[in-house]
């Protein structure tokens, strides 16, 4: 019999100590694929809050600790329309968690008839030309049984609906639009904003105005896409190290558990390696077998756990109502990275339970030693 079979028979034949060990792990592996994927959603949430196009960048202030805290000058616009190469510039406000009867709705503080703007497709009504309306996507309107002629509250200011639209951008098909002077006085911006969308005339390539703007204007981001928005935010990148950190902390905390639960084995079946070593067994086979049961034990866990971090990261997002802000990425070198984990928990954890093993002595343990 393999030493896989062998294994896999005395793991089958423990039941509980096997369910233990690989729970252990899978608890480890689950926070780790979790933090993993949320921390790699909230890095491209970023890119959810502009709809960029072919043309199109995105200014930011630098180093703001998210999109949303972002504070930008509206006397950057005019010095914008004066670079080369740009054809219009436009202001956005974003308020979070201002409307109670959805918390993880985004409103956006925006002009009318911009190029922006411009870009919504209104299934019923038309868009706002006062400062006490706004228009909201068909997702929200759809969450909260809105249409033209109805009225939504944002920070206690009482807006009346004139249309409902429709971007295919999730974070803003989920919001609203008020007018930006309404949005900057319900965020204290006056004569701020939180970004500015550009838009590049078609004889400008994108790599060349982006090296511009940035020459010409210091402590401003630009982001020519939403894949590269994660780099608009530094909380996102707080948490992937902090993912890092919880990493570390399972390999060590989960290889100890992993050593424990192994070497109680290794002592209890003393008799058993005893009489392996007995009938022609050496050390390093009995270390071996020691070692497969720790790594198939933790790979075992480290499926669940993969399963279980997989869920766990969405049903957080929900809880948190944080879905208009952060969706888990879950991708392959997250499960990856996890899975490894799982292994080498199993390995480390089984290395001294495996030496103690190879180090028994038949004629102790049969003297009762």
């Amino acid at each position: 019999m393999s030493t896989i079979a062998q294994t896999a028979s005395e793991l089958r034949h423990h039941p509980l100590r096997t369910f233990l060990t690989a729970l252990g792990t899978a608890l480890g592996i689950a926070t780790i694929v979790a933090l993993l994927a949320v921390a790699g959603g909230a890095q491209q949430s970023a890119g959810r809050f502009l709809n960029l196009g072919a043309s199109d960048l995105g200014l930011f202030q630098k180093d703001a600790a998210d999109p949303t805290t972002s504070v930008l000058p509206l006397t950057l616009i005019p010095r914008l329309l004066a670079t080369p190469g740009v054809a219009a510039a436009t202001p956005l406000v974003l308020l979070v968690q201002d409307v109670k009867r959805s918390p993880g709705a985004v409103v956006f503080g925006a002009q009318p008839n911009t190029f922006l703007t411009d870009r919504y497709v209104f299934t019923a009504g038309r868009m706002f030309n006062a400062p006490n309306q706004m228009v909201v996507g068909d997702g929200l309107a759809s969450a909260l049984r809105l249409h033209p002629g109805s009225t939504l509250a944002v920070a206690g200011r009482r807006f009346h609906i004139t249309g409902v639209y429709h971007l295919g951008v999730v974070a803003q098909d989920q919001g609203a639009v008020i007018p930006l002077s309404s949005a900057q006085a319900i965020a204290g911006k006056q004569g701020e904003t939180t970004t500015i969308a550009v838009s590049l005339d078609s004889t400008t390539r994108l790599s060349v105005a982006r090296r511009t703007i940035t020459s010409r204007f210091p402590g401003v981001l630009v982001i020519g896409s939403g894949n590269e928005a994660v780099r608009a935010g530094a909380n996102a990148q707080l948490l992937a190290k902090a993912a890092l950190v919880i990493a570390v902390l399972a390999l060590v905390i989960g290889g100890i558990g992993v050593m424990n639960t192994m070497l109680m084995s290794v002592i209890e079946r003393r008799s058993e390696f005893a009489l392996l070593a007995a009938v022609g067994w050496s050390g390093p086979q009995i270390a071996l077998r020691v070692l497969a049961e720790g790594i198939l034990t933790t790979i075992l866990g480290a499926a669940l756990g993969l399963l279980l971090g997989t869920l766990g990261a969405h049903l957080l997002v929900s809880a948190l109502g944080a879905q208009a802000f952060v969706t888990p990425y879950v991708t392959p070198w997250v499960l990856g990275r996890a899975l490894l984990v799982g292994v080498l928990l199993g390995a480390l954890g089984g290395l001294y339970p495996a030496w103690r093993a190879a180090r028994v002595s038949p004629a102790q343990v049969l003297a009762g030693r």
